[in-house]
C-alpha cells in the first residue's frame, strides 16, 4: 500500500483588515487579524513510486454550498505549483497523486487556493520524509501567495507586511461565526482599484494588535479597508450585507477582499440557527463555523 496524507485545508478569516497605500512595487501592505476556521477544502495525497508522473484531480466536494466552474489549468493551481515548488527546492521529483476536493468558495477572499498551497506543503513533506520545518514551508509558501505563510500554521495570528511577517496569536476560546456565501464577484485586483480610488488613510497596525490581544472581540470594533471597494466592484453585496446584518441584529462584516460575508456569533447554537434562518429567508448559502486552532 502507497502512503497516503490527508489534509484539511481550512478556510481564513480576516476578522480585521487595515491595507496601506500601494508603494513603489505597487504592492499593497497590510496588517491583519486572521483566523482559520473548522471549515474547508480536503486533499487526499498518495506517494507514487519514484519513477512515475505525478497526477492531480479537483473536484467540488459532493457538499459544496457554493460552487463555480473550475476553470483554470492544473498547473495554475496553488496546491500543484507549491507540489512544483518542493521539487524545485529539493531537486529531485516527488511524485504524488493529489484529489482536491474543494468546499471554499473560488474568489470568496476565504484563501482557498493559499489554504490548498499549505496543505500541500504539509502533506508532501510528511509523505517524502523531507524534514522541513514549518518556517521553511512558509518561506517557501511565501513564494506562491501572500496568506500561504500564514496557512502554514493556521490557528490566529497577526499578519503583516505583504503576508511574510506572521506572529502566532494564543486563543483563550474559539469563536463561533456564520459564513455568508453570496454569488457576487469580487476580483481583487478590480477591489484594490477601487481601493486606490478611495485613497488609504494609512496602516493601522494598532488597531489590530489592539483588537487581537483579546480572545473574544467586540463585533462593532472589527473592520476591514477593503470592504468599500469590496462592495462598490460588487453593489449587490451591500444589499446582502444589510439583509444579514436586520436578521442577526449585530455587525456584519467583508473578509478579505470579498465576497464572503461574516457575523460573530454568542455560541455553536447561535451560529447554527443563524446560519439556517438566512439560508431559509434570503437564499443566499450560510453556514456555521468555529475559529480552529492551529497546525504545525
Amino acid at each position: 500500500m502507497r502512503p497516503v496524507a490527508s489534509e484539511i485545508a481550512a478556510a481564513k478569516l480576516n476578522l480585521a483588515l487595515s491595507v496601506g497605500p500601494p508603494g513603489v512595487d505597487r504592492m499593497h501592505p497590510i496588517s491583519s487579524w486572521m483566523v482559520t476556521v473548522d471549515f474547508g477544502d480536503e486533499l487526499t495525497v498518495q506517494r507514487l513510486e519514484d519513477d512515475s508522473l505525478s497526477r492531480y484531480a479537483i473536484v467540488w466536494h459532493a457538499d459544496a454550498r457554493r460552487r463555480s466552474q473550475i476553470d483554470w489549468s492544473i498547473t495554475r493551481d496553488l496546491a500543484v505549483r507549491a507540489h512544483l515548488a518542493l521539487e524545485r527546492h529539493h531537486d529531485r521529483t516527488l511524485p504524488v497523486q493529489l484529489l482536491l476536493q474543494k468546499r471554499i468558495p473560488v474568489g470568496g477572499g476565504l484563501g482557498g487556493g493559499s489554504s490548498n498551497a499549505a496543505a500541500m506543503l504539509r502533506a508532501v513533506n510528511r509523505l517524502f520524509d523531507l524534514g522541513m520545518s514549518p518556517e521553511e514551508l512558509a518561506t517557501i509558501g511565501a513564494g506562491l501567495g501572500s496568506d500561504v505563510p500564514f496557512l502554514v500554521h493556521g490557528g490566529s495570528a497577526v499578519v503583516e507586511g505583504l503576508g511574510e511577517r506572521v506572529e502566532r496569536r494564543t486563543t483563550t476560546s474559539a469563536l463561533d461565526l456564520v459564513l455568508v456565501l453570496p454569488e457576487a464577484s469580487c476580483p481583487t485586483g478590480a477591489v484594490y482599484a477601487a481601493f486606490d480610488r478611495r485613497g488609504s488613510a494609512g496602516l493601522r497596525s494598532e488597531a489590530i494588535r489592539a483588537l487581537a490581544t483579546h480572545g473574544r472581540p467586540d463585533p462593532g470594533a472589527l473592520f476591514n479597508d477593503l470592504a468599500e471597494a469590496a462592495m462598490e466592484v460588487a453593489p449587490p453585496l451591500s444589499s446582502i450585507a444589510s439583509a444579514v446584518g436586520n436578521l442577526a441584529e449585530r455587525p456584519v462584516h467583508v473578509t478579505g477582499s470579498g465576497s464572503t460575508l461574516f457575523t460573530v456569533c454568542d455560541d455553536r447554537l447561535h451560529s447554527e440557527a443563524l446560519a439556517k434562518t438566512i439560508d431559509e429567508r434570503l437564499g443566499v448559502p450560510a453556514i456555521a463555523v468555529r475559529t480552529a486552532g492551529g497546525e504545525g
